[in-house]
């Protein structure tokens, strides 16, 4: 068998590879066009954004009371973060001190979604995630302007925090 001389180990990480390409591959075979924002009267300037889609939310869904750099976005109020994050926010405020030695590290923003910015001008902060054994995926990034940026997927998305 060609396969052989193969650690079991690569192999099974190949084939989690392979597998992950064909999901992605096939995820859009019966994707529709979204639609136009339909407000629920709720009040909430927060629009929904479901799993896997992009941050970036349709002209004009963004509350007109938002700033600039977060016009164009997904936004999500501060209060209605997770109880972590706004825990992260706090410490931030404070200047720390940080549980995390990563915590106020330059966020490169080599995904590219945030604005693009010189190097140095973001910083991300680790969102400690419930039964996680490490870091976990959520963040948020602040930039040198004031702006806020929360991530629950580990960078792929992003939301416009308003404080």
């Amino acid at each position: 068998m060609i396969f052989r001389t193969v650690p079991r180990w690569l192999s099974r990480a190949l084939g989690a590879v392979f597998l992950c390409a064909a999901l992605v591959a096939t995820a859009g075979c019966g994707a529709q066009k979204p639609g136009p924002a339909v407000s629920s009267g709720s009040g909430s300037a927060e629009p929904s954004t479901a799993p896997g889609t992009s941050s970036r939310a349709p002209s004009g869904a963004v509350s007109e009371s938002a700033p600039d750099w977060a016009r164009g976005m997904a936004v999500v109020r501060a209060d209605a973060l997770p109880r972590q994050a706004r825990e992260v926010l706090l410490l931030i405020d404070k200047g720390g001190p940080y549980p995390y030695r990563q915590d106020g590290t330059v966020f490169g923003n080599f995904e590219k979604v945030l604005p693009r910015q010189k190097r140095g001008y973001y910083h991300e902060f680790t969102v400690r995630t419930p039964g996680e054994r490490d870091r976990g995926a959520r963040r948020i990034v602040t930039g040198e302007g004031g702006e806020f940026y929360y991530t629950d997927d580990h960078y792929e998305t992003f939301k416009a925090v308003l404080r």
